[in-house]
């Protein structure tokens, strides 16, 4: 299926958006890494400040004479009765007892705190890391290791701290930022939509006026084109009739020219580049003009108007007479019928009334959408004469109606503002 330029705009607008949100949500992703692995420090440092502060704190409460560790001060210190816990442990050579703090806040397994300790005392370096607790808990774990006299590293203090509130406010934050950066990535994500919409509708409105100008200059020189060539042809075949047909030939030109000049009116009204050259025009005789203009091609049309002054673009309503009338001409008769057409003016008001199948009253409003005729009882025709026809009504301050007739036929009624 071939697309229009403007659907090729309106895909453009989507891979845009597409092309935004993505690139909106890659840096929210480093965002939230970045964000979310500097908590996880954070919490970390916390944790490990509060275990250097109590390690250090019992390390000047035990004494050393000779070979022998005295901790006989470790318990008057408030530390010894708080969380987080903590104990004195020797090195590879258990050469002093263990000393715990009085309170346990975490059950813990002794053996994984002595190796803790002995891995700081070999190594002569402050440690920490994650374990597990007894029940289960994840704690966190400092070993700060002492020396004597000697210069040898004897033993170490190891406090334990419980990570499970730190992991649970870690784990909300996480949350708020995964759940923060998807909302802002659908916000962007319609944001990014709105903004390359509103950047390419000029574009799309452009084209669309494009399209449409093409459509209705195809559509409205149809009939002039088809006449204009039976006079050509007529002329060909009787040259004696040059004379007589000739005059006919330059005023369809002239109305050939008028309908290209009016498509170019419309066209930049729609743009808003022109505005209606508004005039005080007589109507009927507008009217009688359009009706000894067209070829009605055996047709019947009879026009009643009584004289009646309006405020128009005459061109345009030129046109929009024309099209009403064409469209009668064309739908508005019964199969195997010539059409029966009458148009009456008066009080600013165009009534054009056919003999064909009628409106259906279920789609009556349809007959005015492009590509769609009235009278269409059966035929379903297309084009976009009743279109143009309302979009002049509507451009005046005027209305365009259809209903039907009584006994058969459609009745077409166009309204424009009368001059004062």
């Amino acid at each position: 299926m071939t697309r229009s330029s403007a659907d090729r705009l309106r895909r453009l607008r989507l891979v845009l958006t597409l092309v935004f949100t993505a690139a909106n949500a890659t840096g929210l992703i480093i965002f939230a890494w970045l964000s979310i692995t500097a908590d996880t420090e954070r919490g970390q440092l916390r944790m490990d400040g509060e275990l250097r502060r109590v390690t250090s704190t019992v390390l000047r409460l035990v004494r050393a004479e000779g070979d022998t560790l005295i901790t006989a001060y470790v318990p008057n210190d408030e530390l010894a009765a708080k969380c987080p816990q903590f104990a004195v442990l020797a090195g590879p050579d258990d050469s002093f007892p263990p000393y715990y703090s009085e309170r346990a806040c975490v059950p813990m397994d002794p053996r994984i705190l002595g190796g803790l300790a002995k891995d700081a005392v070999d190594s002569g370096k402050i440690l920490a890391g994650y374990k597990y607790a007894t029940d289960g808990r994840l704690v966190r774990i400092a070993a700060e290791p002492f020396r004597f006299e000697t210069g040898k590293y004897v033993g170490a203090v190891v406090s334990v701290s419980d990570a499970e509130p730190e992991q649970s406010r870690h784990n909300r934050m996480v949350l708020l930022v995964v759940g923060g950066c998807a909302l802002a990535v659908v916000a962007l994500g319609l944001g990014g939509h709105w903004l390359s919409g509103r950047a390419i509708r000029p574009a799309v409105a452009a084209l669309e006026q494009q399209e449409v100008l093409l459509a209705e200059t195809a559509h409205d020189l149809r009939t002039p084109v088809a006449a204009l060539r039976a006079l050509a042809e007529t002329a060909l075949r009787n040259p004696g009739e040059r004379a007589e047909l000739l005059p006919r030939t330059v005023r369809l030109a002239a109305r050939m020219g008028g309908i290209i000049d009016g498509l170019l009116v419309r066209a930049r009204l729609a743009a808003g580049v022109d505005r209606l050259a508004l005039q005080p025009v007589w109507l009927d005789q507008l009217v009688a003009g359009v009706v000894d203009e067209t070829p009605t091609g055996g047709a019947s049309v009879t026009l009643t108007a009584a004289p009646t002054k309006v405020l128009v673009d005459p061109t345009l309503v030129q046109r929009a007479i024309g099209n009403l009338l064409d469209n009668a001409l064309r739908y508005g008769r019964q199969p195997d019928q010539q059409a029966v057409v009458h148009i009456s003016v008066a009080g600013g008001r165009v009534t054009v009334a056919d003999h064909g199948p009628g409106v259906d009253e279920a789609v009556a409003e349809e007959v005015f959408d492009r590509f769609r005729t009235g009278s269409s009882g059966g035929n379903g025709a297309a084009g976009l004469g009743l279109s143009i026809v309302r979009w002049v009504a509507q451009a005046h301050g005027g209305t365009l109606a259809v209903y039907n007739a009584e006994d058969a036929g459609a009745i077409f009624e166009l309204i424009l503002p009368v001059a004062p």
